[in-house]
């Protein structure tokens, strides 16, 4: 489903609805004042019984920019994650820019990317890029990110030792790269998994858009993506009216168990459509790969 303005308003008149204090709290506080930490237990077969569980935090959709996502923000965004002492952080993409027709002014790559390389995880950081960065400056944005010591894969995968035993991570291309130019996307599903070929190792994949995973094999130990924003707007009852994807609610948000294969799409950062959220606050997620079962999901504010 195509993420229009006209849509989002459409969707949003339910919440608007609930009068004018809703609206100034979607506007002026959810956006700027809550960041929230939502943690998920994944437990998963391919996960080797004596290998220890493997902390994953994810940031996504930061949309770096001024007055919704300014520098001071990021760098508050970046000491909590380095707080929730990770063995690994990703990146899931769209960093820049969106909302020009509100008045948004961009930050330069080098100053937000600058706050991204004090990030820290013994097992680094890996990044995927998203639309908006295609739409905008591809190659800036990889540079940005590669200068700063993030490791940017597309259609590529890597394997890591984790706590002794081999773990496979990959990116894969984006799904949409040349959408606004009538085009498709730079995603290669079977190049990213090619150099596990013929390896048993865990295997997680990172995207941008989780539209990809209706074609994501059994191999993958786990997925995880972003893009969709959680809808930006959750109203009870009625639920998320726009999401941005072409299966609607199916992978709006949060850990999506389908014939055994495990996908987490986290509801992100930043903005993007409109300039608002409303019961959908801005979240880094953890992600805790393990063997055994654990807490489906918790959340703190």
């Amino acid at each position: 489903m195509k993420l229009t303005r006209r849509r989002f308003l459409q969707g949003a008149g339910a919440m608007v609805a609930l009068g004018a204090g809703g609206t100034a709290y979607a506007v002026g506080l959810e956006p700027h004042m809550r960041l929230v930490v939502s943690e998920w237990d994944v437990p998963h077969t391919h996960w080797p019984k004596d290998m220890p569980p493997l902390r994953i935090v994810v940031l996504t959709d930061i949309h770096a920019s001024n007055p919704w996502m300014p520098v001071a923000r990021i760098r508050g965004i970046v000491e909590q994650t380095n707080r929730l002492k990770p063995d690994v952080i990703v990146l899931l993409g769209d960093y820049v820019a969106a909302m020009r027709r509100y008045g948004t002014t961009e930050i330069p790559i080098a100053d937000w990317s600058a706050e991204l390389s004090r990030l820290r995880a013994p097992l680094g950081a890996y990044a995927v890029l998203g639309n908006h960065d295609w739409w905008n400056d591809p190659e800036g944005v990889r540079e940005g990110l590669e200068r700063e010591g993030i490791q940017v894969l597309e259609n590529d995968a890597l394997k890591l030792n984790v706590h002794g035993g081999p773990v496979w991570i990959g990116g894969l291309g984006d799904q949409l790269a040349f959408r606004a130019k009538g085009g498709g996307g730079v995603d290669d599903l079977p190049a990213t998994l090619a150099p596990a070929s013929g390896d048993d190792a865990p295997f997680i994949l990172l995207v941008h858009e989780p539209d990809i995973f209706t074609r994501v094999p059994d191999r993958v130990t786990l997925t995880l993506a972003g893009h969709t924003h959680g809808g930006q707007v959750y109203i009870p009852v009625v639920g998320r009216p726009v999401i941005p994807s072409k299966y609607g609610q199916r992978f709006a948000y949060g850990h999506i168990v389908e014939g055994g294969r495990h996908l987490l799409v986290s509801s992100g950062l930043g903005l993007s459509g409109l300039p608002i959220r409303f019961m959908v606050p801005p979240e880094i997620a953890v992600v805790t790969l393990t063997s055994e079962l654990g807490n489906a999901y918790r959340a703190i504010a």
